[in-house]
C-alpha cells in the first residue's frame, strides 16, 4: 500500500511538472527555430549587401559603367544621337 502511494505521488508530480514545463519548452523550441530562420535572413541580407556595395563601387570607379547605367535607366543620349525606340506587338 504504501509503496503503491509512493508510485502515485511521483506520478503525480511528474505528470503536474510536464503540465508546467512543456508549454515552455516547445515556446524554446519554437524560438530556436526561428533564431536559424533569422540567422539565414541574415546572411542572405550579408550576400545582397555585398553584391550592392560592389555595384556601388563599380558605379563610382567605372565611367564606362557609369554612362552605361544612365543610358539604361535614364535614357539619356548624346549630344547628335538619335533614339529608335521598337514597339513590340
Amino acid at each position: 500500500m504504501l509503496k503503491s502511494k509512493k508510485v502515485f505521488w511521483f506520478v503525480g508530480i511528474i505528470f503536474i511538472l510536464l503540465i508546467l514545463f512543456l508549454p515552455g519548452y516547445t515556446k524554446y523550441q519554437d524560438l530556436k527555430d526561428r533564431i536559424g530562420e533569422l540567422g539565414l535572413e541574415i546572411d542572405n541580407a550579408k550576400l545582397e549587401n555585398n553584391t550592392l556595395e560592389g555595384e556601388i563601387s563599380r558605379i563610382q570607379e567605372d565611367p564606362v559603367y557609369q554612362e552605361e547605367i544612365i543610358r539604361q535607366k535614364l535614357g539619356v543620349v548624346r549630344k547628335g544621337e538619335v533614339v529608335y525606340k521598337i514597339e513590340s506587338e
